[in-house]
């Protein structure tokens, strides 16, 4: 089974000192995930936190365990079809008067076109 993969699961396990390969077994263990990919946006949203380290060490960590995750986990590339997709979620869901945050959107329409694309 494939996934795209939240930055705030990178978060979290980056904040309880949790190696990238434990954070790839549980998701194996719990889930049986073996294909898994980060949206662009992910990418942005991760290394805002380097930048707003609050001292250097902290930024340092940070940019380590990033390395970690960026070799371990492909980052699917925002496209036009992805950019279509977005455009279609985002429109049918405020029809229905919900507003979805941008980079869920991003993520999801990521998500939705790996879908297609794995199968």
């Amino acid at each position: 089974m494939g996934l795209v993969l939240d930055s705030s699961v990178l978060v979290f396990a980056e904040r309880r000192r949790m190696p990238i390969s434990e954070v790839l077994d549980r998701l194996y263990q719990e889930h049986k995930v073996t294909e898994l990919m980060l949206s662009a946006i992910s990418v942005v949203e991760l290394e805002h936190g380097v930048h707003r380290a609050e001292t250097e060490l902290q930024a340092m960590k940070r940019r380590l365990y990033l390395a970690s995750v960026f070799a371990s986990i492909p980052v699917a590339p925002f496209t036009r079809e992805i950019g279509s997709i977005v455009a279609k979620v985002d429109a049918d869901a405020r029809k229905s008067s919900v507003v979805i945050p941008f980079a869920d959107l991003l993520i999801g329409g990521t998500a939705l076109h790996c879908t297609w694309v794995m199968e």
